[in-house]
């Protein structure tokens, strides 16, 4: 069973629900250590003061930021803990809105919230009605010191707290060069791109789909623990460098997908294989 990472309450208007708080993402990346190349011993690092080129023990390091270029002001946990006074164990919801209104950009983390026992039933009515109203909570709730901007909503049975960029972290997309929306594609070129689109459509089912390098590794790593050989990975075949036009492009994509029918998930067999497709890399021209 997993530990709460955080225990408060849900509120919003004069109600109360008692939660508990459980990460929603399980991390998959592997980790490696690094080691003398020699004898694999594992490598330490030294905490080496700059000023005094000693080495520096946990408990003689501060936080210092530094708000001139060599100059700091130094801050422990609990002025960290003290600089929002309105910090509290909870969740409070400030304005419901419609699900459709939020950017997906937003979007950071999710997390479980788990009734309190006492608190099941108000729990089970703000998620139904949430759900039947199409809407979510915006809420501010403080995590390990921090005070985070957060989505509330309901995904089947559960609550989840969906934590939240704040405006001005997102990169404003005029920053890019990006197509104006003006730019419309000529009909014949948009046609084709919707019929493809449509035969390689299919439910989504994320459970048919697996981190492939990952796995990779971890089969490495067991074949040369056990001291077997290892498979070689096939070699890609290089890209091409040819220049066609796009309406090129979309036809013989067309051709390819024809009798294929509706596209499906891949099995899990193939969610393992080594990806190719048999399609190939080209340099578009547009019309």
């Amino acid at each position: 069973m997993a530990h709460a990472i955080w225990n408060g309450t849900i509120n919003f208007g004069l109600v109360t629900i008692p939660v508990k708080l459980f990460t929603a993402v399980r991390e998959n990346e592997l980790h490696f250590n690094q080691l003398h190349a020699k004898d694999k011993g594992r490598i330490r690092y030294q905490r080496v003061c700059e000023s005094c080129a000693k080495e520096v023990t946990w408990d003689e390091i501060v936080k210092g930021y530094e708000y001139e270029k060599g100059d700091y002001v130094v801050l422990s946990d609990e002025d960290l803990k003290q600089a929002n006074v309105e910090a509290t164990q909870s969740i409070d919801i400030v304005q419901f809105v419609d699900l459709d209104e939020i950017d997906p950009m937003y979007y950071e983390k999710p997390y479980y919230l788990e009734p309190e026992k006492k608190g099941r039933h108000a729990y089970a009515l703000l998620r139904d009605a949430l759900a039947k109203a199409n809407k979510v909570g915006i809420a501010r709730v403080v995590i390990r010191t921090r005070e985070h901007l957060a989505a509330l909503k309901p995904n089947g049975d559960a609550l989840v707290l969906e934590i939240m960029h704040f405006a001005d972290e997102l990169v404003e997309v005029g920053d890019f060069n990006i197509p104006d929306r003006k730019e419309a594609p000529p009909a014949n070129e948009m046609k084709a791109a919707q019929m493809l689109i449509g035969t390689m459509s299919a439910k989504f089912e994320p459970e048919e789909f697996r981190d492939k390098y990952r796995d990779d590794v971890l089969e490495m790593i067991e074949a040369r623990a056990k001291g077997q050989p290892q498979k070689r990975a096939a070699k890609k075949a290089p890209a091409t460098s040819k220049v066609v036009n796009l309406m090129d492009v979309l036809q013989q994509s067309l051709a390819e997908r024809k009798g294929k029918g509706t596209a499906k998930a891949p099995a899990k067999s193939e969610a393992k294989s080594n990806g190719k497709t048999g399609a190939r890399k080209v340099k578009v021209k547009t019309a």
